[in-house]
C-alpha cells in the first residue's frame, strides 16, 4: 500500500524498534532513503520529524519492515495542523476496532522476528531461542487482558522470553546436554563465544543496551537492578569483549556486529495462529490435569473416610517379664541334712501300735 501524506508515523521509540526488528543499522536505513545518517538519528530521537516526500518514503520503509502493517497501541505524535481548505472534505469512516486475536497477531508480527534473534544471542541455541519466544507469547496470550493494557507490551513479552531463555533448568534437559553447531563464520563464532562466557545478567544488560537500544534506566528496570549496578555490568561486559575482540571496542561497531550475528542465522518463528492454538492447548491440558488431580484427591479422601474406624482401639502392648513368681522346683540329689533324716527314720524302731510304719522298698 502506498502511503499518503496523512499516513500515521510511529513515535520515535517505535521507529527505532522497527529498524532494529529488520536488522538494519542507521547507516543502512539512511542509504536506502538516500539521506545522511545523522538525519535518521534525529528522527529516531525525536529531535526532528520527516516531512514531504522523505516522510512518505520513511513511512513506506517502516511499513515494509513490519510486514506491510504499522499498528501501534500508543498515541501517534501530533502533526502541525494543515491550512483548512475551502471545501471541507467528508470525514473518513472510523476503522473497526481490532479484536484480541488481531491485536495479538500484530504484536507478534512486530516483535517475534527480532526477539528470536535476541534470544539466540542470549542462549546460543537456535531451538531454545524459538521455544523461548513461543512460550513468552503463549503466556502473553493467556494474560492478554493484562498485556493489552500494559505500558510496553513488547517489553513485557521480551522480559518473559529472556527469563525463559536464561533459565538454568535447561541444562538438565537431555537434548541440551550437547552443544549445537556454531555459526559458520569465524568472526561470528568468536563474538558468540565471548558473549556466552559472560554471566547471564551481564549478557542480558549488554544485549538490552547495545543490542536493543534501551537507555540505562530502562535496562536497569528490565534486569531488576539499580542504575549504577546496570552501568557497572555494562562496562564490565564491554571490557571483556574489547579484551578478546579489540575491533569491537566501539559501541556502535558492537551494535552493528550483534545485529549481523543474529541476522546470519535462519531463526524463523512460527505463525501467530499456531502460537495461539498451542497456548490454548497447553492451558487446556493443565486445566484438565488439575481437575483430574482434584477428583483423585477427593476420591482418596472419601475412601479414607468410609473405611476408617469409628472408635479408638488401643494397640496391644508389648510383652513384659512377670515379677515375683517362685522358681520351679525339680527333682535332684538330697542334701546332707535330708540324707541324715532319712537314715534316722529307717533305723529308728516303731514304738506303740503299728499304725503308720514307713515301708521302704
Amino acid at each position: 500500500m502506498t502511503p499518503n501524506p496523512a499516513s500515521p508515523l510511529p513515535p520515535p521509540t517505535e521507529r527505532r524498534r522497527l529498524r532494529e526488528a529488520g536488522s538494519l543499522t542507521q547507516a543502512q536505513l539512511a542509504e536506502r532513503l538516500r539521506i545522511p545518517s545523522r538525519t535518521v538519528d534525529a528522527w529516531e530521537s525525536g529531535r526532528t520529524t520527516p516531512r514531504g516526500r522523505k516522510r512518505e518514503a520513511y513511512v513506506a520503509l517502516l511499513a515494509e519492515l513490519s510486514g506491510g502493517e504499522v499498528k501501534v497501541t500508543v498515541c501517534l505524535e501530533k502533526r502541525p495542523a494543515a491550512p483548512e481548505p475551502a471545501p471541507a472534505p467528508e470525514p473518513a469512516p472510523a476503522a473497526a476496532p481490532l479484536t484480541a486475536a488481531q491485536s495479538f497477531d500484530a504484536l507478534y508480527a512486530f516483535c517475534a522476528p527480532a526477539l528470536v534473534r535476541q534470544a539466540y544471542l542470549l542462549c546460543g541455541r537456535r531451538e531454545l531461542a524459538r521455544e523461548s519466544v513461543e512460550r513468552a507469547f503463549q503466556l502473553a496470550w493467556q494474560r492478554w487482558p493484562e498485556v493489552a493494557v500494559d505500558r510496553d507490551p513488547a517489553g513485557w513479552v521480551r522480559a518473559a522470553a529472556y527469563e525463559y531463555a536464561l533459565s538454568p533448568w535447561h541444562r538438565f534437559r537431555p537434548r541440551h546436554r550437547h552443544p549445537e553447531p556454531p555459526p559458520p563464520d569465524a568472526h561470528d563464532r568468536a563474538l558468540l563465544d565471548v558473549l556466552l562466557k559472560l554471566p547471564p545478567p551481564y549478557r542480558r544488560t549488554l544485549l538490552l543496551y547495545d543490542g536493543v537500544g534501551l537507555d540505562l534506566p530502562e535496562t536497569a528496570a528490565e534486569t531488576e537492578a539499580s542504575t549504577p549496578a546496570a552501568a557497572g555490568r555494562l562496562l564490565h561486559a564491554r571490557e571483556v569483549i574489547a579484551r578478546h575482540l579489540p575491533e569491537l571496542a566501539d559501541p556502535s561497531v558492537l551494535h552493528r556486529r550483534l545485529a549481523e550475528v543474529a541476522s546470519a542465522e535462519r531463526l524463523n518463528a512460527p505463525r501467530p495462529p499456531a502460537v495461539r492454538t498451542g497456548g490454548e492447548r497447553r492451558s487446556l491440558f493443565w486445566t484438565r490435569a488439575a481437575i483430574a488431580f482434584t477428583v483423585a484427591l477427593i476420591g482418596a479422601t472419601t475412601f479414607t473416610l468410609r473405611t476408617a474406624p469409628t472408635h479408638y482401639e488401643p494397640p496391644v502392648p508389648a510383652g513384659e517379664r512377670v515379677q515375683g513368681v517362685p522358681p520351679r522346683v525339680a527333682l535332684g540329689p538330697l542334701s546332707h541334712e535330708e540324707t541324715q533324716l532319712r537314715t534316722k527314720l529307717r533305723q529308728a524302731a516303731a514304738h506303740g501300735p503299728e499304725r503308720l510304719v514307713p515301708v521302704f522298698r
